[in-house]
């Protein structure tokens, strides 16, 4: 008799498993340095207050500086002393001038979490999962780790354990508040200090349509953004989801995910020889999405978070792939409840299934003027997406305060002084 292990399970065990290899190797290589230190005489070297920063921000990618980029204006409005520290040696937060606020490259890959590693900071904020897991460990100097959302959906989306050790989460609705509390009683853990903040990268984004206005153009500009991986569109769908699009005679974007040019090149580069640009279809790698999603009338994705952008900031459509999911390695799997997100997506388009495609044309007009799925973005908008306007704001006091705290509880003395004899 075989003993027979499901897909989701067989994933979380592979993924536990992972984990465990990766921490007995993590810790042994501290062992090892702690072990070379002390045979070559070294002395522990206490770090001293001057030599923290108040606050610290890490990106791991460029593309997160659009999250970044509002709160460290407000930052700097406020004369707060903090280091952004990038991933990307071309991130764009390295051009700008700040008198507040230092901007460093501090390597790439394991080099840049070699220096994350030893870093001496009060309060450190990231969009990147997954501390204390892999490569990324809390530092041994201390500080206080704050994860903020960089994009308007399920936190436990992530892959597993991916915000397990951050002291503190900064959300954009209730349900995210449930899904994290759902979480940590499942796996017993401690409860992280919960504060919904808002998008700050949604707020801006917010702030220049407004201030940009609607673009212009003649015809009906289609843009195809899927996610990346084996449940995203070009690993589903393929080509036929390009040539349909063609067929409809609307003009065609191409924007694959970021990670896409990185873990499906090879893909990506067969499809762009396959598909060249020309006056009916554009490929787009902009850095900053903006201007794309301004120019264009309707969206075809999957569960990119990008779509989420482009319903709630640009008030349009969108057609979202309905592709098999598997939750299996992410902390959504410990969980009862179905994602926010899949919840969400019925409401605010048409699901694309492979029988669609001969008449996407169709399935594009209906979208585009169904009044159903602009009333649904309103209310969903609501749900996920709350202090609008307000969250650089929000972020930066925050930061602030805690840091004002630590400070504080850090220069308390551990005993009170014994009262003098009279």
């Amino acid at each position: 008799m075989r003993l027979y292990i499901d897909p989701g399970t067989g994933s979380m065990l592979f993924t536990i498993l992972i984990g465990l290899i990766s921490s007995l190797v993590f810790f042994g290589r501290k062992l090892l340095l702690k072990a070379s230190f002390v045979l070559h005489g070294g002395k522990a070297q206490k770090a001293g207050k001057e030599d923290r920063v108040p606050i610290a921000i890490f990106s791991d990618h460029k593309r997160y500086w659009n999250v970044f980029e509002p709160v460290c204006d407000e930052l700097e409005k406020r004369g707060a002393s903090a280091e952004y520290l990038t991933a990307s040696p071309d991130d764009p937060a390295l051009e700008k001038e700040y008198t507040h606020i230092q901007t460093r490259f501090i390597g790439e890959g394991n080099a840049a979490f070699a220096k994350l590693n030893m870093m001496r900071a009060d309060v450190i904020l990231s969009t990147t999962p997954g501390l204390d897991v892999y490569q990324w460990k809390r530092s041994k100097y201390g500080g206080y780790y704050v994860h903020v959302l960089h994009a308007a959906n399920d936190p436990v989306a992530y892959r597993m354990f991916g915000l397990d050790y951050y002291d503190a989460l900064l959300l954009s609705g209730a349900y995210q508040t449930a899904q994290i509390r759902a979480l940590e009683t499942k796996r017993h853990l401690p409860e992280k200090e919960i504060v919904l903040a808002g998008l700050p990268h949604m707020d801006a984004m917010a702030a220049r349509l407004q201030k940009a206005g609607p673009e212009s153009h003649d015809g009906v500009n289609v843009l195809l953004a899927p996610s990346w991986g084996i449940n995203g569109i070009f690993s589903v769908y393929g080509a036929s989801v390009i040539e349909a699009l063609l067929q409809c005679g609307h003009h065609v974007i191409l924007r694959p995910h970021p990670q896409s040019l990185q873990s499906e090149k090879e893909m990506i580069e067969d499809l762009r020889t396959r598909f060249p640009d020309s006056e009916k279809l554009e490929w787009n790698f902009d850095n900053d999405n903006f201007e794309v999603l301004r120019r264009s009338d309707i969206l075809i994705s999957d569960f990119s978070g990008v779509i989420f952008e482009f319903a709630f900031v640009f008030d349009k459509p969108v057609i979202y792939a309905d592709t098999s999911f598997d939750k299996g390695p992410l902390d959504a799997w410990w969980l009862e409840e179905d994602l926010w997100t899949f919840s969400a997506l019925p409401r605010l388009g048409h699901a694309l299934q492979k029988e669609d495609l001969p008449r996407i044309g169709e399935v594009i007009s209906h979208c585009l003027t169904d009044e159903g799925f602009a009333n649904a973005r309103a209310a969903l908008r609501d749900e996920t997406w709350v202090h609008r306007g307000e969250a650089a704001v929000r972020v930066a006091e925050y930061l602030i305060e805690k840091q004002r705290t630590l400070t504080a509880q850090n220069d308390m003395p551990d005993e009170l002084p014994a009262p003098q004899a009279s």
